[in-house]
């Protein structure tokens, strides 16, 4: 499936990544990953996709985004905007799906393999467009959810598709220990 000479690139839809490994119950260890496909192939660039809100003091994804930004990832971002629905509700859209594609396109010319972190239909066209251009391109999302997390017509037009649950044991992060509290042994402390 990889070559050890071939040039990679990694294309992380972050908010799609997310939600498929939240439906498998597992944290992924991004230092992990890079060096994973390090192994895989001659590793030129790992980008991550996401949209942060622009309001917030604090976002929950920031302290990712800066340790990805520090540790080897190419970070692309932008404003995501914030919108009230028909039924009062609000919500965000940050869709990243342009930028992912114009910058594939870009790297097609560099590149042997692409690896593609969504399970997006919408990145069909992509794929198919990639692959004209002698572009192996494997993606990374999952079946084993309910509902699966990936486009049925994404993972066909893929040279490769890789389950993220097998990846679990090379890529997931160790479960934590919950918190607990510590009990005073109140007993012990003459007044």
């Amino acid at each position: 499936m990889f070559y050890r000479d071939e040039r990679l690139a990694l294309f992380i839809d972050g908010s799609n990544l997310y939600a498929a490994a939240k439906a498998l119950a597992f944290d992924i260890d991004y230092k992990l990953l890079r060096q994973e496909f390090m192994q895989r192939g001659k590793l030129l660039r790992a980008f991550y996709y996401t949209a942060l809100l622009e309001n917030d003091d604090y976002s929950p994804i920031r302290p990712l985004v800066d340790w990805l930004h520090y540790n080897g990832f190419s970070m692309v971002t932008k404003p995501a905007k914030e919108f009230t629905d028909s039924s009062g509700r609000r919500k965000v859209k940050g869709n990243m799906d342009i930028e992912l594609t114009v910058d594939a396109m870009e790297m097609a010319q560099y590149v042997d393999h692409i690896v593609l972190f969504s399970g997006d239909g919408d990145f069909r066209p992509l794929v198919e467009a990639l692959q004209r251009r002698g572009v192996r391109v494997s993606v990374v999302s999952t079946i084993r959810s309910q509902p699966p997390m990936i486009a049925d017509d994404l993972r066909r037009q893929a040279d490769n598709f890789i389950e993220l649950d097998d990846l679990r044991d090379v890529i997931g992060r160790p479960p934590r220990e919950p918190r607990t509290e510590r009990v005073r042994d109140d007993a012990s402390v003459e007044d």
